[in-house]
C-alpha cells in the first residue's frame, strides 16, 4: 500500500505571533527583575534553565530583592541563607545553583503577578496583605518553601479565573 502525502496549507496568520509578543513582554518584565538591560524576547524556559544551572551574581539577587520590595531579611529566608553570608559576597560572585534557582522561581512568581494583577505594585501589596485564604498569613511569608510557592500559584490562578475561596 502506498502513502499518500497531503499537503496542507496553513495560512500564516498572527496566531503565533500574538502569544510570542506577550511572552516576550514577560520575559522583558522577568529578566528586568533582575537588573538586566534590552529586550530579551527570544529568551525560552530552556534559557532560563541554563542560566538556573550556571548560576546567578550575587548582583542580580539584591536587584530582584529591590524591585519585589523584599528586605535582605525576608529574601535570605526566602533562600534559606543566612543574612550575613549573603552580604558577604561580592556583587560579581555566583551564587550556589539552588540559591539561583529559588531566586528564578521568585521572579516568575512575581512576573506571573504582575499578569494577573495588571501592575506590579499591585501584586508587591497583595503579597504584604494577611489573607484568610493562608489563615491569616501573608502570601510572601509562604515563599520559604516549595508548597508554600505552590499555594500562592494556585491562588493566583483562582483570582485570574474569578474563583475565590
Amino acid at each position: 500500500m502506498s502513502e499518500k502525502k497531503y499537503k496542507i496549507d496553513i495560512p500564516q496568520t498572527n496566531m503565533a505571533n500574538e502569544p510570542m509578543v506577550a511572552y516576550g513582554l514577560t520575559i522583558d518584565l522577568y529578566h528586568s527583575l533582575f537588573g538586566f538591560s534590552g529586550h530579551l524576547g527570544s529568551a525560552s524556559d530552556f534559557d532560563i534553565l541554563t542560566t538556573s544551572r550556571k548560576g546567578l551574581p550575587k548582583r542580580s539577587l539584591m536587584s530582584l530583592a529591590r524591585k519585589i520590595s523584599l528586605t535582605i531579611q525576608e529574601f535570605a529566608n526566602i533562600m534559606h541563607i543566612s543574612e550575613r553570608t549573603l552580604q558577604r559576597y561580592e556583587d560579581d560572585t555566583i551564587i550556589k545553583t539552588e540559591y539561583s534557582e529559588k531566586a528564578i522561581e521568585l521572579a516568575r512568581l512575581y512576573t506571573r503577578g504582575q499578569e494577573v494583577f495588571g501592575s506590579l505594585d499591585k501584586f508587591k501589596t497583595w503579597m504584604k496583605t494577611p489573607l484568610h485564604v493562608f489563615k491569616g498569613e501573608t502570601p510572601v511569608s509562604l515563599l520559604d518553601t516549595a508548597i508554600g510557592f505552590d499555594m500562592v500559584f494556585k491562588e493566583l490562578g483562582r483570582i485570574e479565573y474569578g474563583v475565590f475561596a
